[in-house]
């Protein structure tokens, strides 16, 4: 079952590359009482999530902010020192976009947002989307129909509902 707007986001634990090494965190201590974007791409270093879509979060990462967004992650099934590294590479980090790993796919696959595509090597990836999560409830919800694809789940597409 997908995810929809007004649903709890369901728990689960993401890592990411912290002062001390791996760390995780989990999604209600990532939401809890905050307003959050969390935006999913297919692949790190893949072409549109790239080029495309991470920096159309860097481009608005500061109008969100003043629209009351407290934090905008990033999440691909990678593990977090490629995130890390993928975070570096765009300017994510110095934009203070959270680049957050879904090692294992589990929290795709609990908001039922996972994907095969062998053609191109891609097994147990994430579908496309953003979503405005609101003290750990989905408020707005944007997927996109292809993954190859970065229209609905831009930056400047959120922006235009938070």
């Amino acid at each position: 079952m997908t995810i929809s707007v007004g649903d709890k986001l369901p728990e689960a634990t993401l890592g990411r590359i912290g002062a001390n090494g791996p760390e995780q965190i989990s999604t209600t201590d990532l939401t809890a009482g905050r307003k959050v974007i969390i935006f999913a791409v297919p692949g790190a270093f893949t072409p549109t999530c790239h080029s495309a879509h991470v920096p159309s979060f860097i481009r608005t990462k500061d109008a969100l902010t003043e629209k009351g967004v407290d934090e905008i992650v990033c999440v691909s099934v990678n593990d977090p020192f490629v995130m890390q590294a993928w975070g570096a590479a765009t300017g994510a980090d110095k934009a203070g976009i959270s680049m957050l790993a879904d090692g294992t796919g589990a929290f795709t696959k609990a908001l039922g947002l996972d994907f095969d595509a062998p053609p191109v090597g891609l097994m147990g990836r994430s579908k496309r989307y953003a979503m405005l999560v609101e003290d750990g409830t989905v408020t707005v919800l944007n997927l996109e129909e292809s993954p190859g694809t970065c229209e609905l789940s831009g930056g400047e597409a959120m922006l235009a509902v938070v």
